[in-house]
């Protein structure tokens, strides 16, 4: 609960907790702090027990804290019903990276690449010497 308080916050909000109550109050207004805390947590699961006895016995292993989108869908993804792990397990970034690298650097000639069955993906001109961009205007940019 008070992961993130380190000991001088701890330290100062001691000392500011006897500065407001007194040292005198300051215990009763710990255990009626304490008392309603614990109040709280008695109503909150007596109403999760009450949710689960209304929800019927197929809702007997329901957890609130799937309620939140990360974990129902990390609970999701890691049931295998689906078959993602397969789906997973069977696409190899890398390979496909590779693949893809191969396809654009490729030096192949377009006879050679239909025949082999990849498509040269390089940016050559259909004849060396042919230019077709049209001439740069510097005044249009």
């Amino acid at each position: 609960m008070f992961n993130d308080i380190g000991p001088l916050e701890l330290i100062t909000l001691v000392v500011l907790a006897v500065l407001v109550f007194g040292p005198d109050k300051l215990p009763k207004v710990i255990q009626d702090v304490m008392r309603t805390v614990r109040k709280i947590r008695e109503f909150s699961e007596s109403a999760k027990q009450d949710i689960r006895s209304e929800l019927g016995p197929e809702f007997k292993d329901f957890e609130f804290e799937d309620l939140n989108p990360k974990t129902f869908i990390r609970k999701q993804l890691d049931n295998d019903e689906l078959g993602l792990k397969e789906i997973r397990n069977g696409f190899d970034l890398k390979k496909e990276m590779a693949e893809v690298t191969d396809a654009v650097h490729s030096t192949d000639t377009p006879a050679a690449s239909s025949s082999g069955g990849r498509i040269d993906m390089s940016k050559k001109p259909d004849e060396p010497g042919e230019d077709n961009r049209p001439p740069f205007d510097a005044d249009a940019t």
